[in-house]
């Protein structure tokens, strides 16, 4: 590769014939995610992980069928993980903040994924090829994750920060007494029936998201579909029925 004079008569450098580019490349996931395989990838991979949560959740809260002091010590436990390791409630803080990033990631997986496949109505998140057993938990996927959605918004406000619980004695929301609180705003029966008919939708969206998941991760060979079929309505089911018993009980007055 030799040098060369320009108009100028100046001596410029060798010539490649390779062109350099400016532009910085992106991070590989950040690159990854913005195909639409690797947001396939962010929905199944946030969603196995607020299964997990909701799953646990409800078998953390089974605890109230043992009486307030299991239900109330179970809640102070959570806040004590690897105490005194790290101080109270960090961890707790730490997983909460883990669980909104993986609902954050979801949703926008979700809501970019609808973009595209309106820009290109040939190719479909949902195909329907093996997957006709899941039609109706996918057609009202949207509308159950919104429903859901404003579900988890209302329950944080009931239990969590209190702002729309029914009051304790002294005239103010009781952190602490998490038995109380869970008896007091299930005891509403307008609550109480929101409750039941979110989870009922909760269980739709958890139908299609455990046996989607597979699908998004490319193992969708038609040999598994009724395992997955038996791993999907298993997920649904036990969560239904868990988070359904607790109006329930409060409403029949088994838990008082």
């Amino acid at each position: 590769m030799n040098s060369t004079l320009d108009s100028t008569g100046l001596r410029r450098g060798p010539v490649s014939a390779t062109a350099v580019s400016s532009r910085r490349r992106r991070p590989f996931f950040l690159d990854l995610y913005s195909t639409a395989v690797g947001k396939k990838y962010v929905m199944a991979i946030s969603g196995l992980a607020m299964i997990g949560f909701v799953v646990f959740h409800m078998i953390g809260n089974l605890k109230m069928y043992f009486g307030q002091a299991d239900l109330d010590h179970y809640a102070e436990f959570l806040k004590e993980l690897l105490y005194p390791i790290a101080p109270k409630g960090v961890v707790l803080w730490i997983l909460r903040g883990g669980l909104i990033t993986m609902l954050a990631l979801h949703l926008h997986a979700a809501w970019s994924l609808t973009r595209l496949n309106r820009t290109a109505r040939a190719v479909k998140y949902q195909g329907p090829r093996d997957y006709q057993v899941a039609n109706f938990a996918s057609r009202t996927m949207r509308w159950t994750g919104i429903i859901v959605l404003a579900y988890l918004v209302w329950h944080l406000l009931d239990l969590t920060f209190g702002t729309v619980n029914a009051i304790g004695t002294d005239g103010e929301f009781v952190r602490g007494e998490v038995y109380n609180n869970v008896v007091r705003s299930l005891d509403r029966p307008v609550v109480a029936a929101f409750y039941i008919v979110a989870n009922i939708l909760l269980g739709i969206h958890l139908f299609h998201g455990a046996w989607s998941f597979f699908q998004s991760l490319g193992w969708n060979n038609p040999r598994f579909n009724s395992w997955r079929r038996g791993f999907a309505v298993g997920i649904a089911t036990v969560v239904v029925v868990g988070n359904v018993s607790f109006p329930v009980a409060v409403l029949a007055g088994i838990v008082k």
